[in-house]
This record gives structure tokens, sequence and C-alpha cells, in this order.
């Protein structure tokens, strides 16, 4: 039998939709190496990451259905998003009792009790860049990052002394480029942070969901501290990193496009309509770690056997040239916007709902108080993150109105 061949991820994301075009040439599957020497099977086509994403034959359990988990070591860089133990990772029985407690947190009742708040902190923000807009500024750090941080540091009851130290750790959890010890430290940080915040829930309870998460340890004897501490990880970082990519995302892409965002600004296309698009094209996260076959079975003539581990690739799909028209293209005016950026199947993003709200809120204002935004440096100078999981950049200059030159 012929032997298969195989793809390295680049750890520093340099280039990660390229390598998915790649991948996508490969067949219906195809073999990656990941750091610390581990082999998965990469899918990147949409049918067959809705048809994975909702078959019971693969699982996120890999203390179940990873065999290879006894080999991998403490401090390797994706434990983060494979070893925690929460919803993210849970399967079957386990996965519906870990997201019950919180399936109705992002309703749309609830939401529109959150929209002022989010109104409040969005218009903070930019109250705050434009006292300093005369000058080019990070619009990552200064409004992409800190918008979906402040709801969710509000949604989970963080106290001020812990918001820096979760700012600062959780950006690092999806940094695969990471050593062992940087990765390992940045783990063992992010445990602290939940810690602390647990022993303050128990001591001042609050009305918000990291004292609804303790309290719930009364009627569930398996929510243990550990699980607890893991589902605020994954939580926090789920609602604040990716949901940063999205904003620093749309808004690099209206930034460098003047005909859309003259269309969005003007209201001829809705902000939901830039949401999904930005979505669509740019979605937060590539590939997301990981799954594992419960079985063996047949995806298109490739074989998967029983305990292999397998990632799909939920930001390929968008710009699939087989799903979309010029998938390539940012273009608000398309008709379908279809795309996996909050994945698929039972471990769909529960908090998906406020991401599309923060989102829209966020990028309304923006552009409504600086409708010349633009980059202050070339589009292909940006650095992306260090990751082949979040895609988005490490920082975005602009200048938020257009520069006037001295006459000379």
């Amino acid at each position: 039998m012929a032997e298969v061949s195989m793809m390295e991820l680049d750890p520093t994301g340099r280039n990660v939709h390229g390598e998915v075009a790649r991948l996508r040439e490969s067949g219906p599957a195809a073999l990656v190496l990941l750091p610390g020497e581990v082999r998965a099977w990469s899918v990147t086509r949409p049918e067959l990451i809705k048809r994975l994403a909702g078959d019971p034959r693969v699982s996120r359990d890999p203390r179940r259905h990873w065999p290879a988990m006894a080999t991998v070591p403490a401090d390797w860089p994706l434990n983060a998003f494979v070893q925690l133990k929460s919803l993210i990772t849970a399967y079957g029985e386990d996965h519906r009792r870990l997201r019950k407690p919180l399936s109705g947190t992002f309703g749309r009742r609830r939401l529109e009790l959150l929209r002022p708040r989010i109104e409040e902190i969005v218009d903070q923000l930019i109250d705050g860049m434009d006292a300093d807009a005369g000058a080019p500024i990070c619009l990552r750090e200064r409004f992409a990052a800190q918008a979906p941080a402040e709801v969710m540091w509000d949604l989970f009851g963080v106290p001020d002394s812990l918001r820096a130290r979760f700012s600062s750790g959780l950006p690092r959890f999806t940094n695969t480029a990471a050593t062992p010890d940087e990765a390992g430290a940045a783990f063992n940080e992010m445990v602290s942070c939940a810690m602390e915040l647990l022993a303050a829930k128990r001591v001042f309870p609050g009305q918000d969901l990291a004292t609804d998460l303790v309290e719930g340890q009364a009627s569930d004897p398996s929510m243990t501290d550990e699980v607890l501490i893991h589902t605020l990880i994954t939580m926090l970082g789920a609602g604040i990193d990716t949901t940063s990519n999205h904003i620093a995302n749309a808004a690099r892409a209206l930034a460098v496009d003047p005909v859309q965002r003259r269309l969005a600004v003007s209201g001829e296309v809705g902000w939901d309509d830039v949401v999904e698009e930005s979505l669509r094209r740019d979605g937060p996260v590539m590939h997301l770690p990981l799954r594992f076959a419960v079985e063996d079975f047949d995806l298109e003539g490739v074989t998967i056997k029983q305990g292999e581990a397998i990632l799909l690739a939920f930001g390929a799909p968008g710009r699939d040239p087989g799903w979309h028209v010029d998938a390539h293209e940012f273009d608000l005016t398309r008709s379908e916007k279809d795309h996996l950026a909050f994945g698929y199947g039972v471990h769909y993003c529960v908090g998906a709902p406020l991401a599309r709200l923060e989102g829209a809120i966020a990028l309304e204002r923006l552009f409504t108080r600086f409708p010349d935004l633009e980059l202050a440096v070339p589009s292909d100078e940006l650095v992306p993150h260090t990751s082949f999981i979040g895609c988005g950049f490490q920082s975005l200059p602009v200048n938020l109105r257009p520069r006037v030159h001295a006459e000379r």
C-alpha cells in the first residue's frame, strides 16, 4: 500500500488560506502534521465538515476516543483546545449536560437586555479613540479586542483585579508556534485566573454567569471544580478572542474597499450583511482542534480509523470556490453568504447570537463615527497571528480620519 503524503501545518499561520486551498485539492481528507508530531486528518470541504460535525461516530472527547493522548506531553501547545474538560471536548450525554446551563444564556430576550450595555461599551471606546484621532491607532488593541472583552467581563462578573491578567493570557492560547514552556505558562496562568474567579464568586456571588455555574454544582455532582475552571476558560476565550478577530477582520475589509464601505455606511446594505460576509470570507477561526473517530468509517474513499484525530477547517468553506462564486471577493451584495464560522451540529457555538450582535453594533457605530477610516499601513504589511487556529492580525493600525498633509 502506497504511503499517504502529509502536509505540515505552518504553526506561525502566515498563510492559512493558502494552506487550506492546497488541502482542499488533496481530496476529501488529507493527513497533516501538527505541533508535537501529532497526525490528524484535515477536512476542508463544507459538505464533509457538516457531515462529520453531526456524525455520532466522531467525538471531541480525547479521554474516551483518542489513544494517542497518552503520549501527548502536558505542555503540548494544543492542550488548551484538546484536553480541557468542558462542553467543547465532551461527547454524547456529557456534552448535553454541560451545555444545558448555558443554552438559554444567549437567547433573543437576553440579548435584547444586553444591547444597551453593548452599545454603551462601544460608544465609550469610540469616544476614547476620537480623542486620539489625530494620529494612527491600533484598532485591534483599542477597539476590536476591548469591546467583546468588556461584554464578557460583565456577563461573567470578572472583577477588575483579574481583567488585565485574563486579557494578557487568553490570546496566547491560540499561539500554535508557542514553545512548550510558553504553552504551559499560558495554560497555568488561565487556570490560576479561573480559580481566583471561582473563589471570589463563592464569597461574593453576583448576578452573573460565573455565579450561576458555581451554584449549579449543588445539583450536579459531576460538575467538579476542574470542569468549572475549564468551562470558564473555554467561554471567556471563545467569547473574546474570536469576536475580536471578527470585528478587526470586518473593519479591515471595509477600510481597504471604499465601494463596499460606502454601501454599508449609506445603508444600501445592512450591517448584518457586513457581519455575515465577513464571517464567510474571513472567519475568525480556521482549524478547530480536534475530533476523533469513535469507529472506523469511510469518507468518500478515505478510511479514517478508530482513534485517529480529525481537524475540521471551519474557516475554509467560506472561500471554497465550489460553494461560492468569486469566493475570495468581499461582496456585501452577494445573495448567498453561507459559512461555518460558528461550527456545525451539536457543538455549534452557543455564543453565536451574541457575537453577531456585538459585531453589528461595533461596526455600525465605528463607521458611522469614522466613515473614512483607512489603514495606516499597506494591507500586505499586516502581520497574522502566530496561529493556524485563529484568523486575524496581531495589530491593525488605522487612521480614523483622512490624514491632512501640511502645505509646503
